[in-house]
């Protein structure tokens, strides 16, 4: 997180499952939204607890132009809180989009299971994009 905070400010957005309906469209918006992130210097980071073959492979498919993490443990989302009590394997991971400033500061955290284009939006209007 470090190295991109140097650049500027950070989306990191955790999603459920690398392929599935949902997540693809939430990270083809965030794709979408190249250029409007860029405008604000922000970089976008994904994260699922899908391993790093798979996001490669969904990163390929959809041609992302950010970085996809592999959290197969769960360690990241439970530090960020977004990881869920019950064993719901590779689900066990809350659709969660935090906006870090690059003083390290949380500038906006986005709450939504449901809409799979709020989380772009929202990071985007927090940067005042």
């Amino acid at each position: 997180l470090s190295e991109f905070l140097a650049a500027g400010p950070v989306v990191v957005f955790f999603y459920p499952a690398a392929m599935t309906r949902g997540c693809t469209a939430e990270s083809c918006h965030f794709r979408d939204l190249a250029a409007e992130f860029g405008a604000v210097g922000a970089q976008r980071v994904g994260i699922s607890r899908d391993p790093v073959a798979r996001q490669a492979e969904f990163s390929r498919r959809h041609g992302f132009d950010y970085p996809l993490l592999s959290d197969v443990d769960g360690a990241v989302a439970e530090a960020f809180g977004v990881r869920r009590r019950l064993p719901l394997g590779a689900l066990s991971t809350r659709r969660m989009t935090f906006v870090i400033g690059q003083d390290r500061r949380v500038l906006a955290v986005v709450r939504s299971e449901l809409s799979m284009t709020e989380h772009a939006d929202a990071a985007l209007r927090a940067l005042g994009g």
